[in-house]
Formats: structure tokens, C-alpha cells, sequence
């Protein structure tokens, strides 16, 4: 007779502490079964095998693996489709429950519909969990119960409604008796057609982000100190209760930064058409340029512009580009080239370690001034005056471009007056228009 199991999901919690998730899975008083997916329909769109992101979540996994191992369990892994993988799970254990932490992506949500509608049919219980973010849904609405579009109230009424209840960790205790009993061994990169990377996985703890001074340096590319959370964010193998408490203890600015991701991952959620759309749908009238080659180097940071090629170029590199900088390039793609932003948020998507598609879409359309509580159509950042405030001395320039002072360095690709004055006509006409 097959032993009764509830299996946890583990996907963009790959942590063994505070998990919301994977503590009510405890709770059940049967043997747990962590298990993960690796899904091709993910895994066959990234087209570079030496993808960091895929090695970091390998890494976390055999970490966690690892620790499981102490206990006699291990996470059983799967390369298919979510649904079928659950169809043979049902046939091979006894599965009364499957646990697993909310996602809050149109296709993530589409999937999971699918699998708890599978579940419900075959007399197996679906429970999911708020996990990733502070509030989720409809936890921060305005009075009439709407979703708000602007940052500034939604993050007051964050604020109001925060107590300790909702950044409490979730305990969790782990031994031989709660968990399946079987040790596991994961697939190798190789096996599921990537090869190892530079990227080296670390555990981090709150306590790493020095975050006393964060809103007098984070602005400055040079000095390299935003907390560099986004990773660990976005794979949960940090929690966002831990962050939010260290915020809550040590620096407002932070706080707010983590009250934006809340704010775009409600947004997404209420507004699943901007992923592909425009969140205001009169700037689907913009008339975008879209030249391929200036595309390609912007791509390949060589516009001529020292600041917006050195974070090209950072980004290429290493998968990770300073917030300042994110905003820097993303206007002049948008405005100085007048490239539609979905070009820059797929590049973007392609290359960023930290790729968070609500974020992701969010900052793009903030940039664009196409989307929710955006920056005005007509704020056109200025490179040089971005480069006079935050890099003054060139140090970040000049780390990214040794060629800077050389002939073979580009002259601009586009004067910025003419770029400048060329955006505001373009957008104007198509706001009229509309």
C-alpha cells in the first residue's frame, strides 16, 4: 500500500526557512514530499545554454538538497509539463494534498489553474499560499474595492495596513519524521541542456545588505551599493518578510523600493494586458521608429553615449545593471531612439540575472511613460546631465569602455536637442490622435 503524502512545489521559493508554503505542508501530520519542475516550456525559450539564472536555480536547489539529505529526503525533480508530471504523481504516490506559494503571472496563474482543477477531479487538495510578496491581490484596494494604478496611495495604505502579523516569519522544523523518506539526486545542468556558468550561489541573510546609508549612495554606479536583492527576491531564496523587517528597522528608502515590487506585481496581476500592452492604452498610438541597427547598439553599448554604454555593456557581462542606469538606458531606447519598449524589456528579460516580469514590464513602461502612475511623456533624461549628477569623475564609464578616449569610441549616435524635441513631437501626435 502506497504511503500517504502531501507534496510541497517548490518554484520561486527555493528556500528552506520562512516558507509559507512549506510550513502549512508540515502541519499535515503526513510525510512531506518536496518536489520541483523543471518546465521546458520555460527552459526551450532561453536561447543561451550558459544561462546564470538557470545555474543559480540549480545551485539553490542542491543546496537545499543537501540539507535535505541530513534528514533521509532529498527533492524529487521532474523535467515536463506541470500537468503531466502531476498526473504520473498521482498514480505513483498516494497524494492527499499539494501544497505550493501563489504566482502571480498570467501564465503561472493559467498553469496552476489547470493543475488544482486536475487535483480537485481526483479527490487531492490544492492549497497555495501568499509567499512573495507583503500583500497580494485585492489586500491593498481603494475604498470601492479597485485596484489602485498610482504608487503613492497604494504604498500609504501599505503602510496603514502593515503589522508585525504580516512580515512574522514562518518557523520551519525540519526532521526525518516529517518528511518522505528517500534521498533524491538532481539532474545535471548538462541533462537539462545548459552548462555551468560563473554565477556561484550563496545563501543570503538580511543581514548582508548593508542598507544604513542607502539613500545617499544608491544612486551612484561607481559605488556599487544597492543591496543587490533582486536575485534572491526573485527566486525566493531570501524572504521578502526578513527584508521587509530589516527594512522596517534600518532604512525607509529601501522600504519603499519593496513597496514598489508589491505595487507592480499587483498591477500585473489586476492588469494582466500589460504585459504585452500598454497600461495606457493611448500610447499604443506611438508611432515607434524601431531601427534594428540602432537597436543593435544600444544592445551591444555602443551609441556613443558613455553612460548608456557602460551599463549596456555591464549588463552584457554580467546580468546585472545598477538601478540608476536601468532608468538611463531605458530612456534613451524609448525617447532619444524612439524603439518601442517591449524591444528593450525582451532584451532585458533575455539578459537579467534578477528578470522579474512584473518589475520588468513595470520599469519599462515607467520609462516609456506608457504606464501606470509613469514619468511624463515629456521627461526626456538628459545623458550628460545623468552622467554630471551620478558619475562625475567617469569612474563607471570608464570601467565598462577602455576605450573611451580613443578614436575608435563613437561620437553619438543621436544629438540629444534633436532626439529630445523628435520624442515630444512623435508622442504629442500620438496622444492627439487618440
Amino acid at each position: 500500500m502506497k504511503e500517504k503524502v502531501a507534496v510541497f512545489w517548490f518554484r520561486r521559493d527555493l528556500r528552506l526557512e520562512d516558507n509559507a508554503g512549506l510550513y502549512w505542508a508540515l502541519q499535515q501530520g503526513i510525510p512531506v514530499l518536496p518536489i520541483f519542475i523543471f518546465d521546458p516550456q520555460i527552459l526551450d525559450d532561453l536561447d543561451d545554454k550558459c544561462d546564470r539564472r538557470v545555474d543559480y536555480i540549480h545551485q539553490a536547489l542542491e543546496s537545499m538538497n543537501t540539507t535535505l539529505s541530513a534528514y533521509g529526503s532529498g527533492i524529487l525533480s521532474f523535467i515536463g509539463d506541470p500537468l503531466i508530471i502531476f498526473k504520473k504523481l498521482s498514480t505513483d504516490y498516494c497524494v492527499e494534498h499539494v501544497f505550493a506559494n501563489e504566482d502571480y503571472e498570467p501564465a503561472a496563474r493559467a498553469r496552476d489553474k489547470k493543475v488544482a482543477a486536475f487535483l480537485t477531479e481526483n479527490e487531492m487538495q490544492w492549497h497555495a499560499y501568499k509567499d512573495q510578496v507583503i500583500f497580494a491581490k485585492d489586500e491593498v484596494v481603494k475604498s470601492d474595492g479597485k485596484p489602485y494604478s498610482i504608487y503613492t496611495p497604494f504604498a500609504n495604505l501599505w503602510r496603514k495596513q502593515l503589522t508585525k502579523e504580516h512580515y512574522r516569519g514562518f518557523p520551519i522544523r525540519l526532521s526525518a519524521d516529517c518528511l518522505y523518506q528517500k534521498t533524491q539526486t538532481l539532474p545535471t545542468l548538462n541533462s537539462l541542456g545548459f552548462e555551468k556558468t560563473a554565477c556561484v550561489f550563496m545563501p543570503l541573510d538580511v543581514t548582508d545588505f548593508e542598507v544604513s546609508h542607502y539613500e545617499e549612495v544608491r544612486n551612484y554606479p561607481i559605488l556599487d551599493q544597492t543591496t543587490h536583492s533582486g536575485l534572491a527576491l526573485r527566486f525566493g531564496t531570501i524572504s521578502i518578510r526578513a527584508c521587509v523587517e530589516h527594512a522596517l528597522a534600518c532604512n525607509e528608502t529601501w522600504l519603499k523600493q519593496l513597496i514598489w515590487r508589491d505595487f507592480f506585481m499587483q498591477i500585473l496581476y489586476h492588469f494582466p494586458h500589460v504585459q504585452t500592452q500598454c497600461f495606457k492604452p493611448a500610447y499604443e498610438a506611438i508611432q515607434w521608429r524601431n531601427n534594428e541597427a540602432e537597436f543593435e547598439r544600444w544592445c551591444s553599448g555602443n551609441t556613443g553615449y558613455p553612460i548608456v554604454d557602460a551599463g549596456m555593456r555591464s549588463l552584457n557581462a554580467t546580468g546585472f545593471m545598477h538601478n540608476r542606469v536601468r532608468m538611463i538606458v531605458a530612456s534613451f531606447l524609448t525617447k532619444h531612439l524612439l524603439i518601442d519598449w517591449r524591444w528593450g524589456e525582451a532584451y532585458f528579460a533575455q539578459k537579467l540575472d534578477d528578470y522579474d516580469l512584473a518589475a520588468n514590464n513595470g520599469n519599462w513602461q515607467w520609462a516609456a511613460g506608457c504606464g501606470c502612475d509613469a514619468a511624463p511623456y515629456f521627461r526626456v533624461f538628459s545623458p550628460a546631465e545623468q552622467t554630471k549628477k551620478f558619475d562625475a569623475t567617469h569612474e563607471f564609464c570608464r570601467k565598462w569602455i577602455p576605450e573611451l578616449n580613443e578614436l575608435t569610441y563613437p561620437t553619438p549616435m543621436v544629438e540629444h536637442a534633436f532626439a529630445r524635441d523628435r520624442a515630444l513631437k512623435t508622442y504629442k501626435e500620438a496622444l492627439v490622435k487618440s
